[in-house]
């Protein structure tokens, strides 16, 4: 398990279920008014998601969760939500689920949030304090873990 416990996986195995939905009941939304919605959000995930990667090449730091990361990074996209990458993963399930028209990606939205932040937020910011102590606790009051 620990060799598939990363959040792409569980971002794939939440888009799996979707897909599946689709395929077993197609269209339970209708698609016309949420493909753009739907399709506005994956934009959204997408540059979410190369901001912060954008912010930890920069800095030279991990992207990989598990790991401790090398510097605090606050700013960027950072400046805006501790978890970017987490947030991007959230919006793109809901933006495909819209350009899809499958409901289920919208009950399962809050379901992955939830994954991401016990199996790996709440650990990461452990580490990030115990790396960075002062500078991090300020970082986590002045900025939200999610948005």
């Amino acid at each position: 398990m620990q060799y598939l416990d990363y959040p792409p996986v569980w971002l794939l195995a939440a888009l799996g279920l979707v897909w599946g939905e689709t395929l077993l009941a197609p269209q339970l939304v209708p698609m016309a008014w949420a493909q753009m919605p739907g399709t506005a959000l994956v934009v959204v995930a997408i540059v979410l998601f190369a901001a912060a990667a954008w912010e930890f090449w920069r800095a030279r730091s991990t992207i990989i969760p598990h790991q401790t990361p090398q510097r605090l990074i606050t700013g960027g996209v950072f400046a805006l939500s501790r978890n970017p990458i987490y947030l991007a993963d959230v919006v793109l399930l809901v933006g495909l689920s819209l350009r899809w028209g499958a409901v289920s990606g919208l009950v399962l939205a809050p379901v992955l949030a939830l994954i991401l932040q016990r199996r790996f937020i709440l650990d990461e910011e452990a580490r990030i304090h115990a790396s960075f102590g002062q500078a991090a606790d300020a970082y986590f009051k002045r900025t939200r873990r999610w948005l």
